[in-house]
């Protein structure tokens, strides 16, 4: 068979090692359902270590990553990757994964999880099958079974990666158990300094304004203020969280907004966010994309404002008004803050 890529010793890999992906200030439960199964993997493969990889995190999560089954957790550290952007993220990890050589790597198949496996097996040259709903291993050859629905979804596709080290498979949050919590387990925390390169991002990160934590998810709130790009900087979204708390609702904000390090990606409204339904939703400098719109459309009042007639947004809005944000919510503020005096 021919290959593009060049033989690798694939006895050089070793170990089925996992992604895992915080929440703010804890892990994921996909990750750590994916230690339970990797453990289960790892013996059928003569009791190889079972590895997990940390992205900007403490030591703490890296100790439930043990209680939960880790045998060594690698802490990757950098200022630059305090906010996540996919390149970068996914350069770090990939720098891991080839110095330390398992031969299984698994990510939980999250919005963020699905965008980060297909860099990182990009950047390790190696296939990936996403969504997996099983996973099995063939002790003589070490071959994964990566077991997913075909598209049809009447029957089930096992795909194998014989040739590439490591193999890798994004796995569906609920499909395995998660490992009951031992805190008697013992492991191995190691700390890894990983370089990121400026010039590959996608987006210049800003520093993250602080949302006030007291105003209510954007899937649960009756008024909705979101930001877009069009703000310029994060410093723009605490006008908007002002307007947000006078009207009584939370602040929202678009991918790219999230994506440039604005707001957390809790508060992502469109296809890849939340989808919302408010009585009242305002959009402050979002151009309209398509995937934004899809998670707004049901809202019951759309008034966008933005300085570009012709953004997108503005055909779907109920009322548009043309202008430049630094002047109309504060001359807004200052009107609402009259009437409700």
């Amino acid at each position: 068979m021919c290959s593009l890529w060049p033989p690798i010793d694939k006895s050089l890999y070793n170990g089925v090692w996992v992604y895992l992906e915080r929440d703010g200030h804890k892990l994921k439960d996909v990750g750590l359902e994916l230690l339970g199964k990797a453990r289960e993997l790892a013996a059928k493969l003569g009791g190889v270590e079972v590895g997990a990889v940390l992205v900007a995190a403490g030591r703490e999560l890296a100790q439930e990553a043990i209680y939960h089954g880790a045998d060594r957790v690698v802490l990757i550290e950098n200022p630059e990757l305090e906010t996540y952007t996919p390149v970068e993220y996914a350069k770090a990890i990939a720098t891991v994964v080839q110095k330390y050589k398992p031969e299984i790597f698994l990510i939980g198949a999250t919005k963020r999880g699905r965008e980060l496996a297909a860099y990182i097996a990009n950047s390790l040259t190696t296939g990936i099958t996403a969504d997996c709903t099983a996973l099995d291993v063939e002790p003589q050859t070490r071959d994964l079974h990566q077991i997913r629905p075909t598209f049809g979804g009447t029957q089930l596709a096992i795909i194998k990666t014989p040739h590439r080290r490591p193999q890798m498979a994004s796995v569906r949050p609920g499909v395995f158990p998660k490992p009951p919590r031992d805190v008697g387990r013992v492991g191995e925390i190691v700390v890894e300094r990983v370089e990121v390169e400026r010039k590959t991002r996608l987006l210049a990160r800003e520093r993250r304004v602080e949302i006030d934590v007291d105003l209510p998810p954007v899937e649960s709130s009756e008024v909705v203020v979101a930001g877009g790009r069009g703000l310029g900087s994060g410093e723009g979204f605490k006008l908007l969280a002002e307007l947000a708390k006078l009207l009584g609702g939370t602040v929202g904000a678009s991918l790219m907004a999230v994506r440039a390090g604005w707001v957390p990606h809790s508060r992502q409204i469109g296809q890849t966010g939340k989808t919302i339904r408010p009585k009242v939703y305002i959009a402050v400098g979002v151009s309209g994309a398509i995937q934004h719109i899809m998670g707004v459309m049901e809202s019951k009042t759309i008034i966008a404002i933005n300085p570009d007639p012709n953004a997108p947004i503005m055909k779907n809005a109920d009322y548009a008004v043309v202008g430049d944000y630094k002047e109309i919510i504060p001359a807004l503020l200052e009107e609402l803050r009259k009437y409700l005096s």
